[in-house]
């Protein structure tokens, strides 16, 4: 009889029946970045975790506001005011200690680029909702080598289902990946990522008026507030948001299984093959 293979840590028994426990080894092993803490990329960290990823860096300078409760899932009563990547790191600690998860409270730009490493990870999650600053680690992860992938615009939407991931330049229907596909144009950018999109029609209650943004914002003091340097406040739903970030995670883990099911499978093959396939 042929001796099942149980996952070496009881947390991820249940995953290792799924993928196995050479794909859960590669997994501790794997370091990913996840720029931007917000109703996408706070899921998206909770669900590598939670997949036993063994090296998670989270990133995003914003502070947890009461408006995030809705979205966002380090954000509780309790929570209110604290820094979102100190805030998650607690959380996924007490999700699995054995992590190794690094926060950073900082804005990531061009400037700052170069104190992530980014070149060191082997994937880079972009959650960030600033054109400017999502342009820029498009570039330069790309650029540096891990494997990308970009959540495009969640907010306006109630429908899960019609997120979509393909291509950034085959995306459509979405006005933010339009916006990416634009700059990344004019930056003489032609380089290929996965980008993760809705294709939903955004919507919203029209005619209703936001504290977001004014004197009287929810967050209005706080060294890190960005609600009065946004255009537009939009409202979001976390069936959305939560999805995307599920995508994302669903995406690095995936990849990590299919590298390692490529990996095995010369060994498989039989000796005279592998000889022939050599010449």
């Amino acid at each position: 009889m042929t001796e099942t293979k149980i996952a070496p840590d009881p947390k991820f028994h249940r995953l290792g029946l799924l993928i196995g426990p050479d794909a859960l080894e590669e997994l501790e092993r794997t370091r990913i970045i996840i720029f931007g803490l917000g109703g996408v990329g706070s899921w998206a960290a909770e669900a590598l975790v939670r997949s036993g990823a063994g090296h998670v860096t989270v990133v995003d300078n914003d502070s947890v506001c009461v408006t995030n409760i809705n979205r966002q899932i380090q954000a509780l009563s309790g929570t209110v005011g604290f820094p979102k990547a100190a805030a998650l790191m607690k959380r996924l600690l007490e999700i699995n200690p054995l992590c190794e998860v690094k926060a950073f409270n900082q804005v990531f730009s061009r400037e700052t680029a170069a104190f992530f490493e980014i070149e060191k990870a082997d994937y880079v999650i972009d959650a960030i909702d600033s054109l400017g600053h999502k342009l820029d680690l498009i570039e330069l992860a790309v650029k540096a080598g891990p494997r990308l992938f970009s959540s495009m615009g969640m907010a306006c939407r109630l429908d899960p289902t019609r997120i979509k991931t393909a291509d950034i330049w085959e995306t459509s229907g979405c006005p933010l990946a339009r916006l990416v596909r634009q700059g990344l144009k004019k930056r003489g950018f032609d380089g290929h990522f996965t980008a993760v999109y809705s294709d939903e029609r955004a919507g919203g209650a029209e005619g209703v008026e936001s504290v977001c943004g004014t004197a009287a914002c929810f967050c209005s003091g706080k060294d890190t507030e960005w609600c009065s340097s946004k255009k537009v406040i939009n409202g979001s739903s976390v069936t959305v948001t939560a999805a995307a970030g599920m995508v994302l995670a669903s995406l690095v883990l995936r990849d990590v299984v299919s590298r390692g099911q490529a990996a095995e499978a010369p060994a498989k093959r039989p000796a005279r093959e592998q000889a022939l396939g050599a010449l």
